[in-house]
């Protein structure tokens, strides 16, 4: 919840540099800064040099970051715009769905240990993750018509918090066995990796219907 304007020191520099001009306040720029990124971590991502699954994770993990910095910022000082609310939500799922795909395209990451079952499973744990976020973003866009505001529950924190372990356990795999090969280490490192994706998998199909459930009236409106 954001601060009363009463509260806020606005001839503070920090207030100047958060509030920018318009609506293309620090928060703002943040948010444009991490969809940025995303082809940035692409082009790493299938960069063929050694150590660029580190590097595509180290854009990972500043996209996230920032995910985390332009919220907390816009609450600090009351800088939460429609332009923010418009594109933190996209920037979050395009981000997370671009690293989920360009993982689900190297089958080394689910085969090297495990048979090619592991792919099909993995690819369903990735269908079932984006037909979620679309069944709720539809939800959403239905009790936005009704004027109804709907919170995000804890399950669903805890399902984006799954992902990303998911993926950076997955892009840490990726790069150590390029490097130590099968090593008993890096089996450990991936096992991690896919284990997270299943249980953000379970979470996802656990908050989607948690998500509808708990507020089913919105279609009766």
């Amino acid at each position: 919840m954001a601060k009363d304007n009463k509260n806020i020191d606005k001839s503070s520099r920090a207030y100047k540099i958060a509030a920018g001009r318009g609506v293309m306040n620090l928060p703002n720029k943040l948010t444009i800064a991490r969809m940025i990124m995303i082809p940035v971590f692409i082009l790493f991502f299938y960069l063929n040099f050694a150590g660029h699954y580190f590097v595509a994770l180290a854009v990972f993990a500043i996209a996230s970051f920032t995910d985390l910095l332009d919220g907390k910022i816009a609450r600090r000082y009351n800088l939460v715009t429609n332009l923010g609310k418009f594109l933190d939500p996209i920037a979050d799922k395009v981000l997370v769905s671009s690293a989920l795909i360009v993982i689900l395209t190297v089958p080394s990451y689910f085969t090297a240990f495990l048979g090619g079952w592991a792919m099909i499973v993995g690819g369903c744990c990735v269908v079932v993750i984006f037909a979620r976020e679309l069944i709720v973003s539809g939800f959403r866009m239905v009790a936005a018509d009704a004027g109804i505001v709907i919170a995000a529950d804890k399950i669903g924190k805890f399902k984006t918090v799954a992902q990303d372990i998911s993926i950076i356990m997955l892009l840490l795999f990726g790069g150590f066995y390029e490097i130590f090969g099968d090593a008993v280490g890096v089996q450990v490192v991936n096992y991690i990796g896919l284990i997270m994706l299943a249980t953000a998998a379970i979470l996802t199909v656990i908050s989607g219907i948690n998500y509808i459930v708990k507020n089913i009236a919105v279609l009766k409106v």
